[in-house]
């Protein structure tokens, strides 16, 4: 069974006074109802699961209601000897954005209190943006990504002592010896080709057979494509809903990796705001991560976002690395010097800081040059910029030196995370091994951003 950092925040709202009714939402995949069900059925004596996806493919017993009464009267057709209280009852409904007329459901659930609810939704941004009766106050949602590092490390044998003590040495500012260090590098290039996604990581453990994963890779991309078919009316939209998803691995290998609009369908003349509703199925989706620009680095970067420069990133960097290299791992593994595999360790930043902190911006400046990330430190209320290199050029960051000596932007520090074994500061700029993003979190008390 794969470790998730997240069934932790499921017992717990489980297990609290609660009576919110959580809603865990993630692109398809990423191990959302697998880990429910895990959670649920240690829990509670009843665990009941309805799958909606499955239901409206097949008797759409569920599909036509819109009462609690009758909810529970065709519930207790199939499970009725399940239906206990909610001391002892958990129903799972999953796939809720198939049936949208269940979010609006889930204030009465709540308010009737015969069970324990909780929910999962694949494009659950989707449906919210079109549901005109979302029941706030009732649910509190929380989202789910693909494995991260940390995760995936635990995944492939690393006890929690082991992770305790590499973490003591970041905390620290300590290297790691040469021994541990080629380990994690080792496991974190692996990484790079294997990604998060719970099949490609289990089909890593048990068989090490890259062929398999990438077919399990192409599935899920593929999926993802398709899935905009069944959520999107328009198909002018899905078409190009389709074409900036396909568009995504070749944007990284551009300097800004930042979508120009006239690219989009060879218009001169286009505007992003054109676009917007196909960038927010992307990324509301959970198939894409969304990098918002800043207008200025200061604290709370809310403040100055500009939505209409945004970087977008796949989701999982082994879906990146399955379509540069498909089953070449020369590239990752043995560092090709022909390869620039900034893109994909872009990527894996990208994928790590949106799951640890959820809002991820970066900064470009005509003038003042470009930062590839910067978040909310809210343990100091400053900002934290993060530069990621994959050569050997991790000391030129121009921008980076602009911002930790601007005294107007109040930041305390700037991270470079590199290939570089030994860690190093120089004024208040620190130099850090790329593996130790598994540790940068937006707050103290979620993980040590103090360095």
């Amino acid at each position: 069974m794969l470790y998730r950092k997240i069934a932790e925040t499921i017992e717990n709202h489980l297990l609290s006074e609660s009576d919110k009714i959580m809603i865990i939402q993630g692109a398809r995949q990423v191990g959302k109802s697998y880990i429910i069900r895990e959670v649920g059925n240690r829990l509670f004596d009843n665990f009941i699961e309805i799958n909606f996806v499955r239901d409206n493919e097949g008797p759409k017993r569920y599909k036509n209601i819109h009462t609690v009464e009758d909810f529970y009267f065709q519930l207790s057709t199939s499970f009725g000897d399940k239906m206990g209280t909610a001391e002892n009852t958990l129903i799972f409904l999953d796939e809720i954005q198939e049936y949208p007329q269940y979010l609006t459901m889930l204030k009465f659930f709540r308010e009737d209190k015969k069970y324990t609810f909780i929910a999962s939704g694949s494009l659950l941004g989707i449906t919210l943006r079109n549901t005109t009766s979302i029941p706030v106050g009732s649910i509190t949602i929380k989202n789910m990504y693909p494995l991260d590092f940390e995760e995936f490390l635990i995944a492939n044998g690393f006890g929690n002592y082991a992770i305790d003590a590499v973490k003591e040495k970041y905390n620290n500012l300590e290297s790691l010896d040469e021994k541990t260090h080629n380990q994690i590098m080792d496991l974190f290039r692996k990484y790079l080709l294997v990604g998060g996604l719970p099949d490609a990581v289990n089909e890593f453990i048990e068989n090490r057979n890259l062929t398999k994963i990438r077919e399990i890779q192409t599935d899920i991309r593929n999926m993802y494509i398709e899935d905009a078919s069944r959520y999107e009316n328009a198909s002018s939209k899905k078409l190009l809903i389709r074409k900036i998803y396909s568009m995504l691995p070749s944007l990284m290998e551009n300097k800004k990796k930042r979508i120009v609009a006239k690219d989009i369908e060879e218009k001169k003349g286009a505007r992003m705001s054109s676009y917007i509703d196909e960038f927010e199925y992307l990324t509301a989706s959970g198939i894409a991560l969304g990098i918002n620009a800043i207008s200025n680095p200061v604290f709370p970067l809310a403040e100055s976002e500009t939505k209409n420069l945004i970087k977008l990133y796949m989701n999982d960097v082994g879906l990146l690395t399955g379509v540069l290299f498909q089953n070449n791992i020369s590239a990752v593994m043995e560092g090709e010097k022909s390869v620039n595999l900034g893109a994909v360790y872009e990527t894996v930043v990208a994928q790590e800081l949106t799951a640890h902190c959820g809002s991820v911006y970066y900064y470009d400046n005509r003038n003042k040059g470009e930062v590839d990330f910067i978040i909310n430190d809210y343990s100091t209320l400053s900002t934290l910029p993060i530069e990621v290199k994959s050569g050997r050029d991790y000391s030129i960051h121009s921008a980076l030196n602009n911002f930790v000596t601007n005294k107007d932007y109040g930041i305390r520090r700037g991270i470079v995370l590199s290939n570089k074994k030994d860690i190093s500061r120089y004024g208040d700029i620190i130099y850090l091994p790329i593996y130790f993003v598994m540790f940068i979190y937006p707050d103290i008390n979620q993980g040590d951003v103090i360095l």
